[in-house]
């Protein structure tokens, strides 16, 4: 083989080589074959290898100086929106949420918006001080609503059927006190909801598995549990139990003062601001329920204000968006014993958190009502928002106390 020859096989597989390397080292290789060469070596290497001449000048610096420079390829290009306001995704977040609500079919985990990208940027305007200039572009804050999860469009399926008369009074007063809720540290906002109760048995949920397992054709059965789920809107934590039994109103209450006692908030002074649909077992009539929830205002000394979601917009409830995700973790899973079910609750997450899970077996009475003239003497301790008086109740506790023992009643 001639002297050429071999020069030619040389110079190949240099370039495989240092085509191979990366950043300084791939530039300090390049500097080190040009200096070989001599004279017109980094104009050869630049031709041959296919590097830029700047690039060749880089290595030979570090080479000469014997300090390598430090490659930063995040720093290239355009930052992103998100980069240079980094508040955004959460003022964003912080007016969605509340515009926002579960597909009712649980078929996706992406959460449907009646506001339009026009709309929002306006509302970013308007909250945040922004000017039009200093926000992205429409088509670059639809990419950003669309990436954290929500879409910023009217769904026909998610469409309530119906509204009643007080929707949009109900909804603005729940914004009012979402937002001060948000703000406020001293208020603990909960958002409470028992699932439709599950099915225990061999029963197909149109699941595929790898296994070889029958599943009956027909769903009969009388076993039966039920997941109620307590979340905490400001940090995603959720807390869900189970039980063979009907949520009752106190069954409800039970779980809320043992959260309250479990998390330390007993005593404290907070306020708890309660999110639920107007249930049987839990709404603004239901007596056994107003009953139980001013003794718990007592018991813990706490405030409480009762914020209810208006009819055919449950689905606009927080805790709603655990159940979508819980849909989608046990589809088609075969729940044939009790320990099925509380086994895929616990492996769910919910924004990146795995529940706390908690079985009861305590069977609760139903029907339990309070009587008129009590319910009567309990209604003078409560307030009611004016025009509202089905979905906005405070209860404060030291009142609570004055008037209950004013009227010689007590629990």
């Amino acid at each position: 083989m001639s002297v050429q020859n071999s020069i030619k096989k040389v110079n190949v597989l240099l370039k495989g080589i240092i085509s191979k390397l990366k950043g300084g080292d791939k530039r300090r290789a390049a500097a080190e074959v040009a200096r070989e060469y001599g004279s017109g070596g980094q104009r050869y290497v630049a031709r041959e290898f296919n590097i830029g001449r700047n690039t060749l000048r880089k290595g030979t610096n570090e080479i000469e100086s014997g300090k390598n420079i430090e490659d930063r390829y995040s720093a290239r290009g355009r930052k992103k929106k998100t980069d240079e306001l980094p508040k955004l995704e959460g003022q964003i977040k912080s007016i969605l949420d509340g515009q926002s609500q579960t597909d009712p079919k649980f078929q996706t985990n992406r959460l449907y918006t009646k506001m339009s990208i026009f709309e929002l940027q306006k509302e970013l305007i308007k909250r945040f001080g922004y000017t039009s200039e200093e926000l992205p572009s429409l088509r670059t804050l639809n990419t950003i609503t669309n990436n954290m999860g929500y879409t910023v469009k009217s769904v026909r399926k998610s469409k309530p059927i119906k509204k009643i008369k007080e929707t949009e009074l109900i909804f603005e007063n729940l914004n009012r006190v979402h937002e001060l809720a948000s703000e406020n540290e001293n208020i603990i906002r909960l958002s409470i909801d028992a699932k439709d109760k599950v099915k225990i048995g061999n029963f197909s949920r149109g699941g595929k598995s790898r296994l070889n397992v029958e599943a009956y054709d027909h769903d009969f059965g009388n076993t039966y549990l039920t997941p109620f789920g307590i979340m905490d809107v400001k940090n995603k934590k959720v807390d869900i139990s189970l039980g063979p039994t009907k949520v009752t109103a106190d069954y409800i209450v039970d779980r809320i003062d043992e959260y309250w006692l479990m998390n330390g908030y007993s005593g404290t002074g907070k306020t708890l601001l309660l999110n639920a649909d107007n249930g049987p077992e839990n709404n603004g009539r239901r007596t056994q329920f107003i009953k139980r929830m001013i003794e718990f205002s007592i018991d813990h000394n706490t405030p409480v204000i009762l914020a209810y979601y208006p009819p055919y917009h449950s689905k606009y409830n927080p805790i709603e968006r655990v159940w979508g995700v819980l849909e989608q973790h046990w589809n088609g899973g075969l729940l044939d014993t009790g320990e099925a079910v509380e086994g895929y609750i616990k492996t769910m997450t919910y924004n990146g958190i795995h529940p706390k899970v908690q079985v009861i077996d305590k069977i609760y009475e139903t029907g339990i009502k309070v009587v008129d003239k009590l319910m009567e003497t309990y209604e003078q301790v409560i307030e009611r928002i004016a025009g509202l008086e089905k979905w906005f109740i405070r209860i404060s506790p030291r009142e609570c106390m004055e008037r209950l023992a004013f009227t010689g009643c007590f629990y």
